[in-house]
């Protein structure tokens, strides 16, 4: 069986970025790395905290959003955005970051009716997790994959 094209980076040598990950028509993958992969990861309920905010704060604005979600090995986001303008989508990731550090107040849509597990939330690790990804974001890198 083929292995689908992320299984193909070396993982050892991604650090924290913003990185393409697929092009098909239209529509680019983004991959938000925030930590080493096999090294560091996110807590569990401060990434299901950042999905919440990231999602609402980023559908918010006027890129063409298709999917935000969390990678399963803990270490970082999909962002699926239709035509996209990768400086455009960079500023606007770094908006919504400084918008995650500022957010005080009730998670949206972390309700029993919202969310399926809506008491895994820790908001203190959003903040610090946006805060350190916020700080690699200030010089972005190349977009591509290390080889």
């Amino acid at each position: 069986m083929e292995k689908i094209q992320s299984f193909t980076i070396d993982h050892t040598k991604i650090v924290p970025g913003m990185y393409i990950s697929r092009v098909d028509g239209d529509i680019t993958t983004y991959d938000l790395r925030f930590c080493h992969p096999n090294r560091e990861e996110l807590d569990g309920a401060a990434m299901h905290t950042i999905e919440h905010l990231f999602a609402t704060f980023i559908r918010n604005t006027s890129l063409d959003v298709l999917y935000f979600g969390p990678m399963g090995c803990l270490t970082g986001f999909y962002l699926l955005i239709r035509n996209a303008d990768h400086t455009r989508v960079q500023k606007e990731i770094q908006m919504v970051l400084k918008n995650i550090i500022a957010f005080e107040g009730e998670i949206y849509g972390a309700s029993k009716v919202e969310c399926g597990n809506y008491r895994f939330h820790n908001l203190e690790g959003a903040k610090k997790a946006a805060e350190a990804f916020g700080r690699v974001m200030e010089n972005p890198a190349a977009l591509v994959y290390p080889i």
